[in-house]
């Protein structure tokens, strides 16, 4: 039996057809074009090359992704005052803007202004859209769609299934966008302008990483041109969470965007050991940038003996106080130690180009540069304001105790300064055992002396677990630029983790930012989000729990096991479903629980490997779950992830990561008694 041609399922499938076909177009034109004739040298060929080859990897159709997933048809013809759109038009929005051969277009950009009202829009404010309709996909293509009335009184309000079923679809593979989830709350976080910092707190499943990934997407979109020269970067916490959201951004056409960690950014010197806690709190503490600072600037030293300058037959005197006097006001000006030492030869030249003008001489820029060349001059420099270099300041500092009592007085006390000494100090900056909290303050040193480039946008996740010098590391990557930080202060799971926001955010340089706190939570099930926020009261009592909205409660069960073969029981279980599946642990148990799988002939991946349709499960060490996500969640032993952390509130926050990292369900087995703060 045909299919009807008034039926609304067949036209849209044919419109989707059609702007499939004329995405293809789009990229066919951009492939033919010839360059051959509007390029004036080798350099501008490359440039425009590579931009050639970026637009067509823009424009690439996927065939697993719809191309559009809503319609807006708005109520009113253009030029009133509430609508853009026209009587009887529509929208189609999606990922990427797709037009005609006549420029038409065909799906609109859902970041496009007229696209807003697809997450706004509501019965108590239909922004003037008639209808709304979502579209259900399997595999590329239309098998569904749901129509929301929004300015017919006479239907009710109503939860959308499509949405629902979008939120809880099993997920294989690496984190997907929520385009065509977004929920209002979000969608203000991702559409705020780029001139402001935000920070966004949100408990687990309410979507601050794919928030802060959209925001970008959105930015990159309303600010294209100004973004492409300053460059935007999205900081995660370890690789395996980069890798997990590395596809998000691709999938919404934006290719130009920088990805790396805290460790990438201050990767001056080689890290080959690690810090008792006590040390690495002690190096994260902001005061070191204050020890760091008096350390550098005690390398400067006032002049003495006064420099002569030969010139021909003439000699030019700068006297020791008129040196002294040009260097104190470099002091006060207060800029980098580089800059100030590169301006110095420059002053005392002009201080003889003075004293040649009073004679009746008539130098020019040229001689001011040679005077700032002469012998005499950088023999001067050199002795007052010597060249340092930040690896070696910070390798004494850390290896002479006399050194650093001297620049820590008043700072640090006499055990915070022991914590931080090194009993065996490294005889070169390549030889030394470097930390990753060394690392910091070796950045830091480095931007005492020069500055950091600034980029105009970054993305810091899972900001709750940097230090302080930490936050000033990346901070000095946007000092002109704006920043989104996302982050939950109950999943803050190292010593020195974030105590408040507002601490965190004067560290970062962005004092002014607004603070936004998301509370649905659309990923973590209701039983599972439940049973986990019992720790809320223990490791973050200030915080509002997470509630989530998902109609569909989840599996959820706690079951006493008697060894490893029962975990692995539980995991057979799990796999019988569609998705993926974690079984978590705490770090030490990791190696009996693969060699429990192993011998099950069960096939596991580790964290930031990508699952398949034919291996699934993912054994992941506690430390590393934070920011990742799976259908179904094994959870062995509680116990053992709390006692495997220095102390019991870091335990009990690298729990409250692992039991909330569920989608769809999660059983937690324990042989040993759960801890107090589950069972109460």
């Amino acid at each position: 039996m045909s299919t009807p041609v008034d039926d609304p399922l067949s036209r849209e499938r044919s419109h989707l057809a059609a702007s499939r076909s004329a995405l293809r177009a789009m990229r066919e034109d951009v492939e033919a074009l010839d360059i051959s004739d509007v390029t004036a040298n080798w350099v501008n060929a490359e440039v425009l090359a590579r931009q050639i080859d970026e637009r067509i990897k823009a424009l690439a159709d996927l065939s697993d992704t719809p191309l559009f997933f809503g319609r807006l048809d708005y109520l009113h013809a253009p030029g009133s005052e509430q609508a853009e759109g026209a009587r009887g038009e529509r929208f189609y929005i999606g990922r990427r803007h797709v037009h005609d051969a006549d420029g038409d277009p065909m799906v609109i950009d859902w970041r496009a202004p007229v696209s807003q009202p697809f997450y706004r829009a509501s019965k108590q404010d239909p922004m003037d859209v008639a209808l709304r309709r979502r579209f259900g996909y399997t595999r590329g293509d239309i098998t569904a769609y749901e129509d929301e009335h929004l300015s017919d009184p006479a239907e009710a309000a109503r939860t959308s299934k499509l949405l629902q079923q979008e939120i809880e679809r099993p997920r294989v593979g690496p984190m997907r966008d929520i385009v065509a989830t977004i929920q209002p709350e979000q969608d203000e976080i991702v559409r705020s302008g780029l001139s402001g910092t935000v920070c966004v707190q949100g408990g687990p499943g309410t979507g601050k990483t794919a928030v802060g990934l959209h925001r970008v997407a959105y930015l990159l979109y309303a600010h294209r041109e100004r973004l492409a020269r300053t460059g935007t970067l999205v900081i995660g916490p370890n690789r395996s969470f980069l890798h997990y959201i590395e596809q998000v951004l691709p999938a919404l056409g934006e290719l130009t965007v920088q990805q790396a960690t805290v460790e990438d950014l201050v990767a001056h010197v080689e890290i080959k050991g690690t810090d008792e806690a006590t040390a690495a709190v002690v190096k994260g503490d902001a005061r070191m940038a204050r020890v760091l600072r008096g350390a550098l600037y005690s390398h400067v030293t006032m002049p003495t003996e006064p420099v002569v300058v030969v010139r021909g037959s003439r000699r030019w005197r700068v006297p020791a106080y008129e040196l002294e006097d040009i260097v104190r006001e470099l002091l006060d000006r207060d800029i980098r130690y580089g800059a100030a030492r590169e301006a110095l030869p420059q002053r005392i030249a002009h201080a003889v180009l003075v004293q040649m003008e009073r004679s009746g001489e008539a130098p020019d820029d040229r001689v001011q540069d040679a005077v700032a060349r002469n012998s005499a001059v950088k023999a001067a420099v050199k002795q007052t304001w010597p060249a340092v270099d930040p690896a070696k300041l910070v390798l004494r500092l850390l290896s002479d105790a006399e050194f650093l009592a001297a620049h820590a007085e008043g700072i640090l006390d006499e055990d915070e300064q022991k914590a931080i000494h090194w009993a065996k100090p490294a005889r070169s900056v390549k030889s030394a055992k470097w930390s990753a909290a060394d690392a910091v303050l070796v950045d830091e040193a480095t931007d005492l002396i020069q500055r950091t480039h600034s980029l105009g946008h970054v993305v810091l996740d899972e900001a709750q677990d940097l230090s302080p010098m930490q936050y000033r590391a990346v901070g000095r990557r946007c000092t002109t630029g704006s920043a989104t930080v996302l982050g939950d202060l109950a999943q803050g799971t190292t010593p020195w983790a974030t105590r408040s926001w507002e601490e965190a955010l004067a560290h970062l340089g962005k004092r002014d930012a607004v603070v936004e706190e998301l509370t649905a939570g659309f990923r973590v099930p209701t039983d599972v989000i439940t049973y986990a926020s019992r720790l809320l009261p223990h490791i973050a009592p200030g915080l509002t729990p997470v509630v989530s909205i998902r109609e569909n409660p989840g599996h959820f069960e706690v079951r006493e096991v008697s060894g490893a073969a029962d975990v692995v029981a539980a995991c057979r279980e799990s796999l019988r479903h569609e998705g993926s599946t974690g079984l978590i642990a705490a770090d030490a148990r990791v190696p009996e629980l693969a060699k429990a799988l192993t011998d099950a002939g069960i096939p596991y991946l580790g964290p930031g490997e990508e699952t398949t349709q034919d291996t699934r499960l993912t054994l992941v060490p506690a430390s590393l779950a934070k920011g990742l996500e799976y259908d179904y969640v094994v959870l062995d032993e509680p116990s053992a992830v709390v006692d495997g952390e220095p102390d019991e509130r870091t335990g009990l926050r690298r729990l409250y990561v692992a039991l909330t990292r569920a989608v769809s369900g999660l059983t937690v087995t324990h042989a040993a008694p759960l801890p107090d703060q589950l069972t109460a």
